[in-house]
């Protein structure tokens, strides 16, 4: 059977994006196998580039968000330059565009002026707060959107709030633009129309927050912030092992416990205690109930823990390093490392999550240096050879 292609193949996206949310949510489509178009500022372009230099001297966000796309570096200041990017939309499925609130609109660039345009073009507008309310001009960073959101108010301790270690609103936000292309490309293909696509930051990340949120609202209190350790279930937390490792594990049920119990902490009397028999119980008396399963597992080391646990039904899980999640034995066995072209040579990166047997492996084409393209994609939009010249020299592109 003839494999099939990627789904997004013949599909184009032009992108004037910086940061994370816009650039993570083009690169999926570019994984998919579309052609993505990035434009960048001259001056040092988009400014996830200068984060960090720990990727063998280029910024760990930017690998991570922008293998497989063209790199053009345009003044769209410059009406010279701002041309060259409507001539590029002009033949675009898809445009994308994270600029801070009112800028896109003052270039022509948001996305109710182009598919008013452009019928077919699906315009994506992603921002921190959404394009009115009193937030709609606010600046919108990662951590400021998570403590907005709330996000912040459950994670930590019940000591200390924290961040999620990860850019969560960025994600979500995204994560959320990428599926709204999707679904607009598909509804283009029934009506013709592709249409603008709205994804605020806040928006998509209090989505995510559906849980407590719903809890609070309907049940009365926050929950409590507990470390990683579960506000309603018990035991459900990260305990030492004997060699200095720590197991997570999580009974679910009664049922669990009484397993719990009996094959693990070698009490199967405290199955049917009623300090402990039923879920509420372990709650309530959850210092003790932590003591139990800490005592039994502090006597063995991880690995023996993993396989008492496991043996007895229970979930459990390694608390595990990023070191140790580069050499993880799940994501060895299913083959899912690639490398992937850069500026500084091939690096390590993930095949993405969405598999699609039976057709083309994701596309994880190389992270672009700066201007990479500049002069192909040019030269694509009907540049000439004495046009480009002059665009360089007076530096609208580069």
């Amino acid at each position: 059977m003839d494999r099939l292609p990627l789904p997004l193949e013949g599909i184009t996206v032009v992108a004037v994006e910086q940061a994370v949310a816009a650039p993570f949510a083009t690169r999926q489509l570019a994984d998919l196998g579309a052609r993505v178009v990035k434009v960048e500022r001259i001056d040092g372009g988009d400014f996830a580039r200068g984060y960090d230099t720990a990727a063998h001297g280029l910024a760990s966000h930017f690998v991570w968000c922008n293998r497989g796309k063209e790199s053009i570096a345009l003044d769209l200041k410059d009406p010279r330059g701002l041309d060259v990017v409507r001539r590029l939309v002009a033949d675009a499925d898809v445009f994308v565009q994270n600029l801070a609130q009112g800028a896109a609109a003052r270039l022509g660039l948001d996305a109710a002026t182009l598919c008013a345009a452009h019928p077919r073009l699906v315009a994506v507008d992603v921002s921190g707060y959404g394009a009115s309310g009193p937030y709609a001009g606010k600046r919108a960073y990662d951590m400021l959107v998570q403590c907005e959101a709330g996000l912040v108010s459950v994670t930590g301790t019940p000591e200390q709030p924290v961040k999620a270690g990860i850019p969560a609103a960025d994600i979500a936000a995204g994560m959320y633009a990428f599926s709204g292309v999707l679904a607009a490309l598909v509804r283009r293909g029934t009506t013709g129309r592709g249409g603008p696509v709205e994804v605020s930051m806040l928006d998509a990340l209090a989505e995510w927050m559906g849980h407590p949120l719903h809890h609070t609202l309907h049940g009365g209190t926050p929950p409590e912030r507990t470390g990683l350790a579960h506000a309603v279930i018990a035991p459900y937390d990260a305990y030492p092992t004997g060699d200095g490792g720590r197991v997570l594990l999580s009974v679910q049920n009664d049922r669990e416990w009484r397993r719990l119990a009996e094959q693990v902490i070698g009490r199967p009397e405290l199955g049917s205690d009623p300090a402990f028999a039923t879920n509420a119980a372990r709650v309530a008396n959850r210092t003790r109930t932590d003591e139990l399963v800490a005592t039994a597992l502090g006597s063995v080391g991880a690995d023996e823990a993993v396989a008492r646990l496991e043996a007895a039904g229970i979930a459990c899980a390694r608390l595990r390093d990023l070191y140790e999640l580069a050499e993880h034995p799940q994501l060895a066995a299913r083959e899912r490392w690639r490398e992937v072209g850069s500026p500084v040579g091939p690096l390590r990166a993930l095949l993405p999550p969405i598999t699609l047997p039976g057709g083309d492996e994701a596309r994880m084409g190389d992270v672009p240096a700066l201007g990479q393209h500049t002069e192909a994609l040019l030269r694509s939009v009907g540049m000439t050879d004495a046009e480009t010249a002059a665009l360089r020299r007076d530096g609208v592109a580069a």
